[in-house]
């Protein structure tokens, strides 16, 4: 696709440079309207583009002088399959006195149509819903109220996005601006605006963070604005991508795949171990540190100090369950395979004890019980409603126990947990809407679909294709056949929102794993490419919620200290800024993707994925404070929740089992899972 690019002078006879893509009609484009505006406190003061030439290479170069500022740009354009430009700029400060700046570099995308932006993990579309019960960054093109973290613009520090990118939509024309984390001038930043006076997106050199800062609570700080003292005489450099496309909704992932490819480079991997002793160890940590076998469930968290845990009176230890989601019968489907496998009696047996648990836990209406606890007994999870059920943490429990009763058949023989399976199953066909729809959330007691907007249903399509298959069921398979034409207009929307209980219908990378999970076993079940193609699609969105880059950590910070790579991170959303491990949920489909498809790019993302989270698992008792086998759920990567660096003392049941569940997956692909990034055959998917 070519990008044109030119000078143009405006109407007053300043210079501007302008990107158009090869389909435009002539009236959606991107310009730049000066060079570099430098931020201080006496204002702002636009660098002019004086003078523009093309060069032999046919790189174009650009200077620009105003007061005791000097610039010179180059654009070198960067060809292949993803077209953009390579910007580098020298600033250079000819003032008598040292100097507090910011330097801003602002593109405008002309063109009708609202904006529409991603962030890549930080920032979707409009980012939350108004009606969302959750807080956090929202943009809206005619509203401003920052005391409700609302806004027509917003400007984030580098590292809370999985690539520091700022991607902007008109009806026209894609454009994004790409950075580092950091550069001479400290840590970077990107932003954007839109409204009736225009659509502009930006990169900061450092960062601002405005018009408020989100925190991971529901009150928003004051704006954060970083500066930086420049001396007299002193040449700045900066560096930039610039990227320009049609207006197509998943244009973004040809330069995420791009900028992966140059940061796959520079940031190494560091996996601590293999996948056996990463599975050995982890069985030990959810066998050892979680399962009650006085109440048969799967604690959901463990407390690192264990000294601590017995003064607070065991409050470390959380003994709830939830059946799947944060604890339940996946995990202890992981335990159970590793258990047979590798003779285990007494993790057979505990594996057994949950799953049993869950299977007694059917509520009125017919689906399981979301969680149990210690001090109340079966209730429904973290809703915001107390009488309400939310879709995915039922179908996951549903699609695992599907699966563990499948293992099974070669074993023992599990009647308790057919009843339950099917009781499950025969709700979602019943509930399901004539669209395909499962809703999102359910009455407990009555089963009406209490909320159907989201996409918390999309993983009742697992679950019934795989039913559909263990009991020979046409109308499992049908079901999920119609709830896939139905939620693909989240996939095709690039906004799939509603699968974590606890941040209702908001964007985030579970969402994405459902996804690929639902989409790679309806192109299984019936081999229609339709599904291999929204299968590709998920999983090309799940990838923005992926570090491509090792953050750089504060010295001291324990994150530093370790050494903790996080590319292959994933952040769970906008709303809980942090990296997690949960995308090893996907890990078997993903591997089978990349089979199908024969695009490594799913593979080196995969790989990435397992071996950013083949660290901090403890290796022993003592390892970063924990015991043998403990898995936290947060790694910090930004100023969200806690300090950048830190990371929660406490080890989670999910994050366990869901190493172990991904360890045992993997190991069919393991020579192909290539850690220290040599290149990869595709000999073994032909």
């Amino acid at each position: 696709m070519a990008v044109q690019f030119c000078s143009e002078r405006s109407g007053e006879g300043n210079q501007a440079l302008r990107w158009s893509v090869g389909a435009s009609d002539g009236r959606a484009y991107v310009r730049q309207a000066s060079l570099m505006d430098v931020l201080s406190a006496e204002g702002t003061t636009s660098i002019p583009i004086d003078h523009v030439e093309v060069d032999e290479s046919g790189r174009k170069l650009a200077r620009g002088t105003r007061g005791a500022f000097a610039v010179e740009a180059i654009w070198t354009p960067v060809v292949g399959e993803c077209d953009y430009f390579d910007v580098s700029m020298e600033i250079t400060y000819d003032g008598l006195e040292p100097m507090d700046i910011g330097l801003q570099i602002r593109l405008d995308l002309l063109g009708n149509g609202r904006p529409r932006w991603l962030i890549p993990g930080a920032f979707y579309k409009e980012n939350r819903f108004r009606h969302n019960t959750r807080k956090y960054p929202r943009y809206s093109y005619d509203e401003t109220e920052p005391e409700d973290m609302v806004s027509d613009f917003w400007a984030f520090r580098a590292d809370r996005s999985a690539l520091p990118a700022v991607f902007a939509w008109n009806d026209g024309v894609c454009a994004a601006l790409c950075v580092s984390e950091y550069s001479a001038l400290g840590m970077n930043g990107i932003g954007f605006a839109g409204n009736r006076q225009g659509t502009s997106i930006w990169v900061n050199f450092p960062y601002r963070e405005e018009p408020v800062v989100f925190d991971g609570e529901p009150r928003p700080q004051p704006a954060d604005i970083q500066m930086y003292c420049v001396k007299p005489g002193e040449r700045i450099k900066v560096h930039y991508l610039l990227y320009v496309s049609l207006p197509d909704l998943h244009a973004y992932d040809p330069f995420v795949r791009a900028v992966y490819d140059i940061d796959r480079q520079h940031h190494r991997l560091h996996p601590w171990m293999d996948l056996a002793t990463a599975a050995d160890l982890t069985a030990h940590g959810l066998f050892t540190w979680h399962y009650s076998d006085t109440h048969h469930i799967l604690y959901e968290t463990a407390a690192f100090d264990r000294e601590l845990n017995n003064n607070v009176k065991g409050l470390g230890d959380r003994a709830h369950m939830h059946v799947a989601w944060v604890s339940g019968v996946p995990y202890a489907y992981a335990l159970l395979t590793y258990g047979r496998v590798h003779k285990h009696a007494d993790y057979v047996d505990a594996a057994c004890k949950v799953i049993d648990k869950v299977a007694s836990g059917i509520a009125p209406n017919g689906t399981f019980w979301a969680e149990w606890t210690l001090e109340r007994g079966w209730g429904c999870g973290w809703n915001p409603n107390r009488e309400w059920l939310q879709a995915r943490t039922i179908a996951e429990a549903t699609l695992f126990m599907v699966r563990a009763l499948a293992f099974e058949r070669p074993h023992q023989s599990h009647e308790t947990w057919i009843q339950a399976v099917k009781s499950n199953l025969d709700f979602a066909v019943r509930i399901q809407r004539e669209d395909g729809n499962f809703g999102s959330y359910y009455h407990g007691q009555s089963g009406e679909v209490v909320e159907w907007d989201g996409a918390g249903g999309m993983l009742w399509i697992a679950a019934l294709a795989e039913a559909a298959k263990l009991f020979s069921d046409r109308r499992y398979s049908a079901a999920a056949e119609r709830a896939g034409r139905y939620y693909e207009r989240f996939v095709l929307d690039e906004f799939i929102y509603g699968a974590p209980e606890d941040v209702h219908l908001t964007p985030t990378s579970e969402d994405a794993y459902n996804a690929v999970v639902a989409y790679v076993l309806l192109y299984e079940q019936d081999g229609d490419k339709t599904w291999l193609e929204l299968a590709k699609r998920s999983a090309d969105w799940m990838m923005t919620f992926r570090w491509t880059y090792n953050l750089h950590f504060p010295e001291h910070s324990l994150l530093a200290q370790y050494d903790f790579r996080s590319r292959g991170a994933d952040q769970a959303s906008p709303s809980n800024q942090h990296l997690h491990n949960y995308g090893l949920f996907c890990v078997p489909e993903m591997l089978r993707l990349w089979r199908y498809t024969e695009d490594d790019y799913y593979l080196h993302r995969t790989t990435d994925h397992i071996a950013c989270f083949l660290q901090f698992i403890a290796r022993e008792d003592g390892d970063f404070n924990a015991y043998k086998g403990m898995v936290t759920e947060r790694y910090y990567n930004t100023h969200c929740f806690q300090p950048k660096g830190m990371m929660v003392t406490l080890s989670h049941a999910w994050c366990v089992g869901v190493t172990l569940y991904a360890c045992q997956a993997a190991e069919e692909f393991q020579p192909y899972l290539d850690f220290e990034d040599h290149p990869t055959t595709l000999a073994y998917i032909r």
